[in-house]
């Protein structure tokens, strides 16, 4: 068995087994392996029933003093009996399982492990797991790994393919040289990966994380590092000169660029002119002027007689960036651009029209959506690629843009202010710029958290926005009503607004189900005037401009992360008009309420970044937003910094004396590498 076995040889994987396995992204060995616990139960030394605290999972050692009943609610059958220690008394209740009838006998001693619980006023256990005293023995203090499922999946089962892979799979040879190993006293791979998923106590839990933690951090820093040095060693073949149309532009802007603008224009100035390529991140709250920013990138690369692309994830984007650049062209009097607009709606014969200017080159400015990447496109010199962080360039998409002649410059535009340390993981192949003003014309949006009590008041502060002439959005977490959770759903809640608001306010929904098509028509509706309230998911968040709307009102506020909520109120107050953002929640968790107040009282969102990753770590940041770059499974940003810092340096010292780590010794570290971005890859 290697690594790359396929699940369906192991025994007892079925089609079954195999599809539900899928579904949660495994189809190796290797996956199934690097799929760590999500947390523990540690079956710990029994309690006495007097000291059983409510709402926690116990272990008690009692006899079995009441008789049993069985009880047939609904379909459900429901076993009861009382069992009893020196200390007290506590009734059990077991469901559908009839199997118990012949083990609960009266008088017995077992221990018991289950949750305890309050119903109708007093406590009680409910469906423990069932113990002779000795097999307990056998399991006390041990941590039974605990694994997210998928419906159909049990944890059962995926503890015993765990188990099968690890007792048959040959050991691996270390990838870590020693003397790595020794300053740091690090464990071996084998027993890290073996104790991660069955730990027989704290230490060693903690001596495995330590390893894994390591070894993510030290893989992602060299796979990063290396993808830099490719980018780095490229030479600019598009050098370009100053120019004069760029000041030009600056000086007749009918506002100041505020300081952080020109800083980030003046880096990129220089980079664009110099000798090696551009691969920069311009990081910018929602707001704060990055799109004039690019534009006068494709302005320089036009003057010096190059292409340059702009690509965004939504024709609306891409519809908004090329009326906002016409608009510079005219106020500006520009002459040297000549731009096109290329989305996936575009007709066959429109596309071929365009694809043709491409490839001659009568065209130098292409806005557009992923069209732009399509086999069919071809530039004539493109130069310089502008995308949005929501396309963050894999290196393969870099790559197709290539193979069309030289390599181009490249510039992300980021609206998620992410802390410094975690943008340099993430982005390490980029050089990273930071716009942190807001530009003067900017006002500040209003916040306030309120309860549900408070909603009457909100719809009517929409309803008089709404006749002076204004829109307002309101976010839902959820598309359609969900079993067991208890959240607000765009589809409910438009019907009911629309029955609250007069008849002659038009509302409309918008979600992720919808097809881009669907999306884009009522997000065009809506930025033209021809709807008062948008009621929506999150898809809204991504940089459309509707100076419009001046409120916003986001349901059950506390199911959001406070970056996702950030970037959500930055939707409103783009006009000249006073807006607000009213977040509603009737959470009562202090933590809850603590965060959201944060929010409402900075409008600084790299604050807000930092506070979010300190306080919910840094699932937000990882996840499918990942593209090209490997995800942190164990090692968390916040509490394992030191662990970064140390692997960034030891990272730093292997690349300083084998730069391609091609000596003998770090080809099996080189080959991990290639292993972390392979399956990073596969999700691009």
């Amino acid at each position: 068995m290697n690594d790359k076995t396929p699940l369906r040889e192991l025994k007892g994987v079925g089609e079954k087994t195999e599809k539900l396995f899928q579904k949660i992204g495994i189809t190796t060995t290797e996956e199934l392996l690097r799929y760590y616990p999500r947390t523990y139960d540690v079956y710990e030394e029994p309690v006495e029933i007097a000291s059983a605290e409510e709402e926690k999972t116990v272990s008690i050692r009692g006899t079995i003093t009441g008789s049993l009943y069985s009880n047939q609610v609904r379909n459900l059958q429901i076993l009861t009996t009382t069992v009893a220690d020196q200390s007290g008394r506590l009734p059990v209740a077991w469901f559908n399982a009839p199997y118990l009838k012949g083990t609960l006998k009266k008088g017995s001693v077992f221990i018991f492990r289950g949750k305890i619980i309050r119903k109708k006023g007093r406590l009680q256990m409910e469906h423990p797991e069932i113990f002779t005293p000795a097999a307990y023995e056998e399991v006390v203090h041990s941590m039974q790994p605990v694994y997210a499922l998928t419906k159909g999946l049990t944890n059962k089962a995926i503890t015993k393919l765990v188990r099968q892979v690890l007792d048959t799979r040959p050991l691996k040879t270390e990838y870590l040289p020693d003397e790595i190993r020794e300053r740091y006293q690090l464990a071996d791979d084998n027993f890290a990966i073996r104790t991660i998923h069955f730990p027989g106590n704290m230490q060693e839990l903690l001596t495995a994380r330590k390893r894994l933690v390591f070894d993510e951090f030290l893989l992602f820093v060299l796979a990063v590092q290396l993808l830099k040095e490719k980018t780095e060693e490229a030479p600019n073949t598009f050098s370009m000169k100053p120019v004069w149309t760029t000041e030009e532009i600056i000086e007749g802007l009918p506002y100041e660029l505020t300081n952080a603008q020109k800083n980030v224009w003046h880096e990129i100035e220089r980079d664009l002119s110099g000798h090696k390529l551009m691969s920069r991140l311009v990081q910018g709250d929602v707001g704060s002027g990055k799109t004039v920013i690019a534009f006068l990138s494709m302005v320089l690369s036009a003057e010096n007689g190059f292409q340059s692309a702009l690509m965004v994830p939504t024709e609306v984007l891409a519809n908004q960036h090329y009326e906002g650049f016409l608009k510079l062209m005219e106020e500006q009097n520009i002459t040297s651009c000549r731009p096109v607009l290329l989305t996936g709606s575009a007709t066959a014969k429109q596309k071929r029209e365009i694809y043709q200017k491409i490839a001659s080159g009568e065209v130098n400015v292409i806005i557009g959506t992923h069209a732009l990447i399509q086999e069919k496109v071809e530039y004539k010199n493109l130069s310089l690629v502008i995308t949005d962080e929501q396309h963050r360039f894999g290196v393969r998409q870099r790559e197709a843009l290539t193979t069309r002649g030289n390599p181009p410059h490249v510039l992300v535009m980021s609206a998620t202010p992410i802390p410094r340390t975690l943008a340099i993981i993430l982005y390490g192949d980029l050089d990273i710029s930071i716009i942190d003003e807001l530009p003067a014309k900017r006002l500040p949006v209003k916040n306030c958290v309120v309860g549900t009590s408070y909603r009457p008041k909100a719809y009517s502060f929409i309803e008089k926005q709404v006749q002076t002439g204004r829109q307002a959005y309101v976010i839902c977490p959820m598309v359609e009503e969900s079993e067991g959770l208890d959240a607000e759903n765009v589809t409910d809640y438009a019907k009911k607004l629309q029955e609250v608001l007069p008849d002659e306010i038009r509302v409309e929904i918008l979600h992720g189900k919808m097809k881009p098509k669907e999306k884009d028509e009522v997000m065009l509706k809506f930025k033209a005037g021809e709807l008062d309230v948008l009621v929506s998911t999150t898809v809204i968040e991504v940089g459309v401009d509707v100076p419009n709307a001046t409120v916003m009102v986001i349901e059950n506020a506390e199911r959001f992360g406070l970056s996702a909520l950030h970037q959500l109120r930055g939707r409103v107050g783009r006009g000249a008009a006073d807006s607000c953002c009213i977040l509603i929640s009737d959470n009562e968790n202090d933590a809850v309420k603590e965060r959201l107040r944060f929010l409402c009282h900075t409008s600084d969102g790299f604050a807000v970044a930092k506070y979010d990753l300190e306080n919910r770590g840094p699932g937000d940041f990882f996840g499918s937003a990942q593209h090209g770059l490997p995800t942190l499974r164990v090692a968390d940003l916040v509490q394992d910094t030191r662990t970064l810092k140390v692997a960034q340096e030891e990272a730093k010292a292997l690349l300083a004396v084998d730069p391609n780590l091609a000596m003998p010794q770090h080809r099996a570290l080189s080959d991990e590498v290639d292993r972390l971005f392979a399956t990073a890859g596969a999700m691009n």
